[in-house]
């Protein structure tokens, strides 16, 4: 067998296939399933900022209900507050206790302070490295991009003064140039960048004429974005490079690590395959490995990255008429 262990964040993982942050990843039995798969790590679900606030407001609405209607039922609950974040760390805690591999704590918050403080509280929770989810939605004409990304700077640059375990960022491809943004977080002291974040995409019912709430799974090739932006920053970056969206086969896997991905994340491929799949996508690495010769990941990746592709151009828009007169459509 094939060596599939890699590094990523500083830390050492059994196989390049990370466990995404999704329902299966907030749960401990599952979290142990995907580690006896062949998971290298796991994200945990998200703990959303907005979440707990919309939380405490509803607590704070449903204890006030009935305010005005006597003393006594103002002192029904005079003590009752919201846990917070309490029962997110608690699972985090039960989870890293439970498996072996490396659990990564997701966070997706607001303003800077909020950005600090829950990343010491997952920190200590046990998590062995954060995932920092940044993107940012302008609802306006009023922030430019410099203003963004100076105020997601920030966060970073405060986060990592105030603590110890490794910091990835999980980014959006919406970056006017998000090889300059890398390079910026790099700086910054961030370990590791995923490419790239899968939003939510708001739509419409037309016969309701209201909101249509989708949960849909990635698309297959839906990881060509992460594919050229790996591409284009391997070899320039000290931290670790992790690939994301519509992976479903080893084959996307082996695309990835060859462009110079350290590991993949895969979440809708497990939805579709449920977790025993990952099994597969380990055993047909491993196969095409084998096959191609190559002993350990190292062996091959970054190899069809942009700094060693026989073709200069092949990631980059200038080449669009080339690769169109060169393109197979034998399919």
């Amino acid at each position: 067998m094939a060596d599939l262990s890699t590094t990523y964040l500083g830390l050492s993982l059994c196989s390049p296939f990370i466990a995404g942050a999704s329902g299966y990843t907030a749960n401990v039995e599952r979290s142990k399933q995907l580690q006896e798969a062949g998971a290298g790590a796991l994200v945990t679900a998200s703990l959303f900022e907005e979440q707990i606030q919309y939380e405490s407001y509803r607590l704070e609405e449903d204890l006030s209900r009935f305010d005005n209607l006597s003393q006594e039922v103002v002192d029904v609950f005079p003590q009752i507050k919201h846990g917070g974040a309490k029962e997110h760390l608690m699972w985090i805690r039960r989870t890293r206790e439970a498996v072996r591999i490396p659990v990564i704590a997701s966070l997706n918050a607001v303003s800077r302070d909020t950005w600090v403080r829950y990343s010491q509280e997952l920190e200590g929770a046990g998590a062995d490295a954060l995932e920092l989810n940044f993107y940012a939605t302008p609802s306006d004409a009023e922030s430019g991009a410099a203003e963004i990304e100076k105020e997601q700077l920030a966060a970073i640059r405060a986060v990592v003064k105030k603590v110890k375990i490794p910091l990835s960022v999980k980014l959006s491809a919406f970056y006017t140039n998000p090889l300059h943004f890398l390079t910026a977080l790099d700086q910054e002291g961030v370990r590791g960048f995923v490419l790239f974040n899968r939003l939510f995409q708001p739509d419409l019912d037309p016969e309701r004429e209201a909101n249509r709430y989708n949960h849909t799974l990635s698309a297959e090739g839906e990881h060509l974005a992460a594919l050229r932006f790996t591409a284009l920053a391997y070899g320039n970056l000290g931290g670790d490079l992790c690939a994301n969206g519509g992976i479903f086969t080893a084959a996307d896997a082996a695309k990835l690590l060859l462009a110079g991905a350290a590991c993949v994340q895969v979440v809708s491929t497990l939805y579709r395959n449920k977790i025993a799949y990952l099994a597969t996508l380990v055993r047909e690495l491993d196969a095409w490995m084998q096959a191609k010769g190559y002993r350990d990941l190292a062996a091959f990746r970054g190899r069809l990255s942009a700094r060693k592709n026989s073709d200069p151009g092949f990631y980059r828009r200038a080449q669009y008429v080339k690769n169109l007169l060169r393109a197979d459509y034998s399919d």
